[in-house]
Formats: structure tokens, C-alpha cells, sequence
């Protein structure tokens, strides 16, 4: 490797990592799950070039907005939960190249200003990569791309009175948040994000509140991070990248009250934190 090459400063060994999609409803507390996830593994304090686990954001792949789009996103006029919102291809071709255990460069977008930023978040490869997003189901490229996928299911009332308070933080008015949502939001996540709930291996009903639910997916993962990730990694160079054969103990999809799939339970469960926020 060149010593021009900007990613020259890791050496590496390339892998498959394990690819996780995190979906739900807006503010339903898919990076608050997906964060909780990483506390609990001890990898949130860890050096960012050193993970294990990793967090990248659908947000992050929004379109560059056209001066009428910009201008009709400041008064609240823009459907950023439609599926044109994003940067399908951009988004695809990082996925990737995180899969073939590449060095990326993810862009940064600002809420503030409706546009993308020119400094980028490097990504480094890791044994887990969690991707998390509204519409991270969506498109079948993307959601084939997954070896699980959860979906974090919050009462609608509780999604919409996170989304105001986050919002009014970001300088917006009240009434603008309210037509947002009734105009775009709400529509957009009954047409395109809730009928992709069938997709998901796991359902996390309350999201970061239900840590049945988040104490099994951590023992899950820690199963991969001990070594099973070895053995879907064997299954993968024998083409069987994706499917099934790749989910360990997560069977077809069955709904209760805390948790959609039985995983294993080889250890006791960890014992839940308080909750962040």
C-alpha cells in the first residue's frame, strides 16, 4: 500500500463483518438502542480505529439539496422520509465496501442547514457494523446486504413527542414540526417504513426500554465477537453470504411482548443500565 494513500495508516486484515440493520419509525430510538448496544459491549470508550462494533447512520446518505429544495426543507416543506430523500447509490456502494472489510468515508450531514458537510467520518473495518435508519429495509440492494435485521417498534405518540422536542433543539418552530410530520412523516412511515417491519429477524418493541430485548442481541453479538463469526465467515467464502444459515439462533419471525426471536442463552443475561436519556 502506497504511503500517499490516505487510508495507509491501517494495516489491517480484511474481513466479512457482520452486517446488522437497525429500522423503525422516526424517533423511535433506533440510535439510542443502537448506542445502548455499544455501552454494553464496553466499545463506546474505544478507541475509534480499534472497534469491534460499529454505528453508521442511513441520516448521513441524504441527497444534496437543490436551492429550491434547501429552501422548501427551512420551511418545513421537504419529505425527508421519502425514499428520493436519499443517496441510494452512494449509500449501496459504502455498504460495500464495509462488507469487503474496507476503510470508508461516510458523509456528514448538518439538520441545521439541510446540507451536507464537507468533513466525513472515517469508518474503520470491524467484526459488527450496525446501520441504522427509517428506511434501511427499503431498498432489497440494501436489505439483502443484512445477516439481521431489527426493527424498533414505539408507540406512536411517544415517536412523535421525541420528534418535537429534537426538532425545536434544532431551532424549529412548533407548528412547522406539527405540518411536517402530519404532511410527510406520518404518511411517509405508513407507505414505506412500518409495511418493511415483515423484513426484520427481531422486533424490539419499546426500543431502548426493553432490555430483554437489547440484553439478547448483546448476547448475540458476543457470541460473534467469542467466534462464531469465524464459522459464517467459513459459510460466506462457500457462498453462503447471506440467508439464514448466516442468523445463529434467530429463527423465522414470532412477536411477544419484549422480544421477536428466541436467541441463544449459553450466558445469564447482563444486567440492565439506566437508561441514557
Amino acid at each position: 500500500m502506497s504511503s500517499s494513500d490516505p487510508f495507509a495508516e491501517v494495516e489491517r486484515p480484511r474481513h466479512r463483518p457482520f452486517l446488522i440493520g437497525v429500522s423503525g419509525g422516526t424517533a423511535s430510538g433506533k440510535s439510542t438502542v443502537c448506542a445502548k448496544i455499544m455501552e454494553l459491549l464496553g466499545q463506546n470508550k474505544v478507541d475509534h480505529r480499534q472497534r469491534k462494533v460499529v454505528i453508521v447512520s442511513q441520516d448521513s446518505f441524504y441527497r444534496v439539496l437543490t436551492a429550491e429544495q434547501k429552501a422548501k426543507a427551512l420551511k418545513g416543506q421537504y419529505n425527508f422520509d421519502h425514499p428520493d430523500a436519499f443517496d441510494t447509490e452512494l449509500m449501496c456502494q459504502t455498504l460495500k465496501d464495509i462488507v469487503e472489510g474496507k476503510v470508508v468515508e461516510v458523509p456528514t450531514y448538518d439538520f441545521v442547514t439541510h446540507s451536507r458537510l464537507q468533513e466525513k467520518i472515517r469508518v474503520y473495518p470491524a467484526d459488527v457494523v450496525l446501520f441504522e435508519g427509517i428506511l434501511v429495509f427499503y431498498t432489497q440492494e440494501v436489505r439483502d446486504m443484512f445477516h439481521m435485521k431489527l426493527f424498533v417498534d414505539t408507540d406512536s405518540d411517544v415517536r412523535l413527542s421525541r420528534r418535537v422536542l429534537r426538532d425545536m433543539r434544532r431551532g424549529r418552530d412548533l407548528e412547522q414540526i406539527l405540518t411536517q410530520y402530519t404532511t410527510f412523516v406520518k404518511p411517509a412511515f405508513e407507505e414505506f417504513c412500518l409495511p418493511t417491519k415483515k423484513y426484520a429477524d427481531v422486533i424490539i418493541p419499546r426500543g431502548v426500554d426493553n432490555m430483554v430485548a437489547i440484553n439478547l442481541i448483546v448476547q448475540h453479538i458476543q457470541d460473534i465477537l467469542s467466534g462464531d463469526i469465524c464459522k459464517w465467515q467459513r459459510g460466506a467464502v462457500n457462498g453462503q453470504a447471506h440467508g439464514r444459515s448466516l442468523k445463529r439462533g434467530v429463527p423465522d419471525q414470532v412477536e411477544n411482548d419484549n422480544v421477536a426471536a428466541a436467541m441463544p442463552t449459553k450466558r445469564p443475561l447482563l444486567e440492565p443500565s439506566t437508561r441514557p436519556h
